[in-house]
């Protein structure tokens, strides 16, 4: 099997989330290659869990004086802000059936080739089950996975560097509970690649090791969306994605 590779791109969150659920329906239709692709979030946004609630989760308020996007995903999980300097996400679209049918060995496959990206950057990682990569005992990457029509999508991040400031800003917890103690331990428990690399890694550095652990020992070629693909995730965009009935709809 050769597997589409798309290189690093940027695009809005309705756009980001309309692609992979686009990839995923010409995956489905046997019309598109197996695809993995990187991408950045333009402007910074917060993407919630299929089965959240935007106005518990995220200061919407906020996001739109700050410019910044928010977009329901259709993998569950938790809330996740994506600084658009300060991660490179990945999605993997490709037919079930290539991947374990369990779901933590699935998470074990996918997930080890970011472990194998890391190495090529001289980070040591390991998989944590269910969904997480972690480095000296803090989360590097955190996964979200989904299964439809014979499709397999998981999409994740890589943290190239970490504003748990402005990740607090947006995601709604409470007043009360955000302190000097509280943002020092998510700090304890989360890391990036800048704060174990400093300056020595660029975002293209990140880049070029991601797509190296992505591709090692797959056949491969690198590609571009097709029309096809591009009208529909636009549809997409104005069907679903950018609608209050979808974002707001729990």
């Amino acid at each position: 099997m050769t597997w589409r590779v798309v290189k690093l791109e940027e695009h809005s969150a309705e756009l980001n989330m309309a692609i992979d659920e686009a990839v995923c329906e010409f995956v489905a239709n046997g019309k598109s290659k197996a695809t993995i692709r990187f991408y950045k979030w333009k402007p910074s946004a917060v993407s919630i869990g299929y089965f959240q609630s935007l106005e518990d989760e995220v200061d919407v308020r906020l996001c739109k004086d700050l410019g910044f996007d928010f977009v329901r995903r259709r993998t569950g999980g938790g809330a996740v802000y994506h600084d658009a300097k300060g991660e490179i996400t990945y999605s993997v679209i490709a037919p079930e059936k290539i991947f374990p049918k369990g779901i933590t060995e699935s998470y074990h496959v996918i997930c080890g080739w970011i472990v194998d990206s890391l190495n090529e950057l001289g980070i040591t990682a390991e998989f944590k089950p269910i969904n997480d990569i972690i480095t000296h005992g803090k989360k590097i990457s955190g996964n979200a996975q989904t299964r439809r029509n014979g499709v397999l999508l998981q999409h994740g991040t890589i943290l190239y560097d970490l504003d748990v400031e402005t990740m607090f800003r947006l995601l709604k917890v409470p007043k009360e509970k955000i302190s000097d103690k509280m943002i020092s331990d998510v700090k304890q428990r989360v890391t990036s690649i800048r704060d174990i690399k400093g300056d020595s890694v660029s975002e293209m550095n990140v880049a070029a090791a991601l797509e190296k652990g992505f591709t090692n020992g797959k056949e491969f070629e690198y590609g571009k969306w097709t029309k096809e693909e591009l009208v529909r995730a636009h549809e997409l965009v104005k069907e679903r994605y950018s609608k209050q009935e979808w974002n707001f709809m729990r």
